[in-house]
């Protein structure tokens, strides 16, 4: 019951991810560094400590007493998955939306998942999965499959993206040939998919934080499990790193653009732009806030990160085909976004099922 749980809890994170962009589109007359830095505002520096605030009592002496050198590493990886954020948009750029966002997306729930657990194997800690554990255990092999059962459905929706690009009609292709640069957007997306895959890294970093909150909740509350909301005294400092990059680049952007104006412009819609831009910081909060608690119920092993990363794909794919972005396409094309959709379902049941298995 407890991995099920976990699962939900993973896929309204998914969706809340898959889905924040689409107040974005309601913004009128602003730059995207504009609205995107004011959403950013919200996700990344006002709603994580409230989150704390309403969850951890107390949540800043968890932060003042951890070692420096501790929040040090999670707010430096928490600036690397800002930079992998940032060149997300690269390589959709070089790419185009749906090659770009299953190639970096997938980078980063293979890195994100197994690269701690092989640490974990070098320098062993107690409650960490190594990756020697995943292969010799009947769970771990089962949750290894259904990584490798979701890079196949990744595959399938970057085939479809690239096959819905062929069939574009000569005008199309004309405006965009210029843009789509296989080599560099290949070597971007790598750099954004591994780097993106910090965020879980400034997870185990910060992990001493969300264990003192762990702790003081189970000595208030014996015998009812793990802290469901442990991990959003770590999302504070993570996010910190996170913020820093993207305010930086932002405000370059609006330097360069000319568009500090924006933020003060009576001839745009100017609390209606902040109104759908802290919607959206919301929402792309939320996706943590419930990853925290997925995690909680599965632990952070390679399965809530895959889990993570899976949800987000799908429900991206799915808002494709809401939105009318496959319309037109051939049957062949639709078949096989379709065919990616319900094999990353399949891999999630899997790892879900592997974790049953613990």
């Amino acid at each position: 019951m407890s991995a099920l749980f976990g699962v939900i809890f993973h896929f309204i994170g998914g969706f809340a991810s898959g889905s924040f962009y689409i107040p974005y589109k309601k913004v009128k007359g602003w730059a995207w560094e504009s609205y995107w830095i004011v959403g950013g505002i919200f996700s990344w520096l006002i709603v994580p400590p409230l989150a704390a605030y309403l969850t951890i009592p107390n949540y800043t002496d968890i932060i003042r007493q951890t070692d420096g050198g501790i929040l040090w590493l999670t707010y430096m990886f928490g600036t690397l998955w800002g930079i992998g954020g940032l060149t997300y948009g690269l390589g959709v750029r070089y790419l185009g939306v749906s090659l770009g966002s299953s190639i970096i997306l997938g980078i980063s729930m293979v890195f994100g998942s197994l690269l701690p657990s092989i640490y974990f194997d070098f320098f062993p800690a107690e409650g960490k999965d190594t990756f020697t554990m995943l292969v010799t255990s009947s769970w771990g092999q089962m949750v290894l499959l259904g990584i490798a059962i979701c890079i196949v459905g990744i595959f399938l929706c970057g085939k479809a993206g690239v096959m819905k690009e062929k069939e574009l009609d000569k005008a199309s292709k004309d405006s965009t040939s210029n843009e789509f640069k296989i080599g560099l957007g290949l070597l971007v997306s790598v750099i954004s998919g591994v780097l993106s895959a910090c965020f879980n890294f400034g997870l185990e970093a910060g992990k001493p934080m969300a264990e003192a909150a762990n702790q003081i909740w189970k000595t208030v509350n014996p015998g009812e499990g793990e802290f469901l909301f442990q991990n959003n005294v770590t999302y504070v400092v993570v996010l910190w790193g996170g913020l820093t990059t993207n305010f930086i680049w932002c405000m370059i952007l609006n330097f360069r653009n000319k568009t500090f104006k924006n933020y003060t412009d009576a001839k745009t819609p100017i609390l209606k732009n902040v109104a759908f831009s802290a919607l959206a910081g919301i929402t792309w909060f939320l996706q943590f806030f419930f990853y925290g608690m997925g995690e909680s119920r599965l632990g952070n092993g390679p399965s809530s990160w895959i889990l993570h990363m899976a949800f987000i794909i799908l429900i991206a794919n799915v808002w494709g085909i809401v939105l009318s972005e496959w319309k037109g396409v051939s049957r062949k094309t639709y078949t096989t976004i379709i065919g990616g959709i319900l094999t990353i379902v399949v891999s999630v049941l899997v790892v879900g099922y592997g974790n049953s298995l613990k």
